[in-house]
């Protein structure tokens, strides 16, 4: 590799892609770790997103605001959450196949809806409003950091203070604690007078809207006012990904989350030198090596135990 490529790699301007481009997936990820504590697998969240991105775009354009168009994605959110939550919890239906359906129904209802709104090239050439864009005093001034930090729409600030919240939520607050027994240990959770259906729920509602709001920043803030089909790409996938990865944790999932737009960026500040068929495949053969990662970790730990196991039953 010559020096222009890792000048390229290491460029201010990747790691203020990789902070873009983690984004929508951090906010996605901070919702699936709230069903996965509640011991729901959510696979619909790339569902989720779409129509997150969509009600954002449709609201920001004929309200005039991006700030109501991220408002209607966040109670959209809400809705799809409800919605979920009615099959899983309510009605017991499996997950895998809501969650399939959900991500199916995404894809197609906001296609057709899209077209019939703003015609086959989407968005293209009408006014959508979009998230502004914050510079920050003194650090912008920096070579390199101002570069990287400032500069961005709103919600990538605002993904670093959801992470510290979500945080203390899920492990410093009751209602925290009360939703991950939800999943680990439902008849405990019972016994102490809570109910765990009522914490699955209140999970499933908080997917939906940080799914909301990972969709909404997506179309008015990542692509500053524009909706595209099927522009979720994924990113709910990645964003379980995510989750299984960092074992629920806020902190440990917007890392991967930062892993994942760096591998995003690379491969887009690499074209210039790779085909963009092959550098587009980067950040999923990442996501692909994570879950294997998680796999084979998970039954190297699974064997330590049974072997700590069987050597105690040994002693005795």
């Amino acid at each position: 590799m010559n020096h222009n490529v890792w000048s390229t790699i290491f460029s201010a301007g990747t790691f203020n892609q990789m902070l873009r481009s983690a984004t929508p997936v951090a906010l996605a990820a901070l919702g699936g770790l709230m069903t996965e504590h509640a011991g729901i697998m959510n696979i619909g969240m790339d569902g989720m997103i779409l129509m997150g991105a969509f009600v954002g775009a449709v609201a920001s354009y004929f309200l005039a605001s991006a700030a109501l168009g991220v408002l209607a994605a966040i109670a959209f959110g809400v809705l799809i959450g409800l919605f979920f939550a009615l099959f899983t919890v309510k009605l017991r239906s499996d997950e895998f196949i809501i969650g399939c359906a959900l991500n199916t129904f995404a894809l197609g209802v906001t296609a057709y809806l899209s077209r019939e709104i703003f015609g086959l090239s989407g968005t293209s050439g009408f006014f959508v409003p979009s998230l502004p864009n914050v510079t920050i005093p003194l650090i912008n001034r920096i070579p390199f950091v101002g570069e990287v930090l400032s500069g961005h729409s709103v919600f990538v600030y605002v993904t670093w203070l959801l992470v510290l919240l979500m945080w203390l939520f899920v492990y410093r607050t009751p209602v925290g604690f009360w939703i991950r027994a939800a999943g680990e240990s439902p008849e405990t959770l019972r016994t102490a007078g809570k109910n765990p259906e009522r914490m699955k729920w209140l999970a499933s509602i908080l997917c939906g809207v940080f799914c909301g709001l990972a969709g909404a920043h997506l179309s008015l803030g990542y692509l500053n006012g524009s909706f595209v089909e099927g522009m979720s790409a994924s990113r709910g996938f990645i964003a379980f990904a995510c989750v299984i990865f960092a074992a629920a944790n806020p902190a440990k999932a917007y890392l991967a989350a930062l892993m994942f737009g760096f591998f995003d960026a690379l491969g887009l500040r690499l074209q210039d030198y790779i085909s963009s068929d092959l550098t587009g495949t980067i950040p999923y053969l990442i996501t692909i090596i994570m879950m294997v990662y998680v796999v084979v970790s998970g039954q190297k730990r699974r064997e330590r135990i049974a072997k700590q196991q069987l050597k105690k039953l040994e002693a005795k």
